[in-house]
C-alpha cells in the first residue's frame, strides 16, 4: 500500500477539485463570471497535458540513446494520455468560450495552435501504425516525436505569446495570477493540476503492464506454433 499512496492522492486532490471547484466561493469577474470555475478544468488539463508530453518526448530521447523498447513503448504510451488530456482541455475550453467570447471556436491562435498540435500529434499515432518493423517503427517514431514537441511549444506556447489572442497571459494580456485568480482559487487549481497529473501517470502505467502482458502472451502463442510446427 506505500507504493500506491501517491494514487490515491490523486483521487483525493482530483475530488477534492472537483467538489470545491463547483461549491466553493470564486471571486466575481466581469464577463466571466462563475465560468471562472472553469480554469480548474480546462488549464488543469492542459497542465497535464504538457507534464505527459514532457515524459514522452524524455523517453523518446532515452530510446534513441539506447534502442530499449521499453523506452519506446513508455514513450507511444505517456504521448497517447497527453493526447486525450489535449482533448479534454480543448472541449473544456470551447465551452468556456462559448460563455466568455460568444462562440465555441474563434480565430484565436492559441485555439489554432492547439488544433494544429493535435493533429501533429495525431499524424505520429498514424505513422507508427504504418509500419510493421518494430525497430524501424521505435526510430522513425522517437524522431518525429522530438520534432513534434518542439513544435507544440511553438504553436501553443511561443506564437500565442507574440501575437494577438484573447488568452489571458498571452498578445500582452496579463495571465491570471495577475488580475484572477486570488488565494482561494490557487488552494483548488494547484491541487488539481497535481491530481490530473498524477492520474495520467497511474493511468500510463497500467496501460504499460496491460501491453507489456499483451507482448508476453503473443511471444507464448508465438512459441507453441513453433513448437508445434
Amino acid at each position: 500500500m506505500q507504493k500506491h499512496w501517491w494514487k490515491a492522492l490523486s483521487v483525493l486532490l482530483i475530488s477534492y477539485s472537483i467538489i470545491v471547484g463547483f461549491l466553493g466561493d470564486v471571486p466575481a469577474r466581469d464577463i466571466l463570471n462563475e465560468s471562472i470555475r472553469n480554469l480548474y478544468f480546462h488549464v488543469s488539463m492542459w497542465f497535464a497535458m504538457m507534464a505527459m508530453m514532457i515524459v514522452s518526448v524524455i523517453y523518446s530521447v532515452r530510446y534513441l540513446a539506447g534502442f530499449s523498447k521499453t523506452f519506446d513503448t513508455k514513450a507511444n504510451i505517456f504521448a497517447e494520455m497527453g493526447l486525450i488530456f489535449s482533448f479534454l482541455g480543448l472541449v473544456t475550453g470551447s465551452i468556456w468560450a462559448k460563455f466568455t467570447w460568444g462562440a465555441f471556436w474563434t480565430n484565436d491562435p492559441k485555439l489554432n495552435g492547439t488544433a494544429i498540435t493535435i493533429l501533429i500529434y495525431l499524424a505520429y499515432f498514424i505513422l507508427r501504425g504504418s509500419m510493421d518493423d518494430r525497430d524501424k517503427k521505435a526510430r522513425i517514431a522517437a524522431v518525429y516525436n522530438i520534432f513534434a514537441f518542439v513544435l507544440m511549444v511553438v504553436f501553443i506556447g511561443v506564437l500565442p505569446r507574440i501575437t494577438d489572442s484573447l488568452h489571458p497571459g498571452n498578445g500582452g494580456n496579463p495571465g491570471f495570477n495577475q488580475y484572477d485568480m486570488d488565494s482561494s482559487m490557487r488552494m483548488v487549481f494547484y491541487p488539481a493540476v497535481l491530481g490530473w497529473i498524477l492520474f495520467g501517470v497511474w493511468i500510463s502505467s497500467i496501460r504499460f503492464k496491460l501491453n507489456t502482458a499483451n507482448e508476453k502472451i503473443e511471444e507464448w502463442k508465438n512459441k507453441i506454433l513453433n513448437q508445434l510446427q
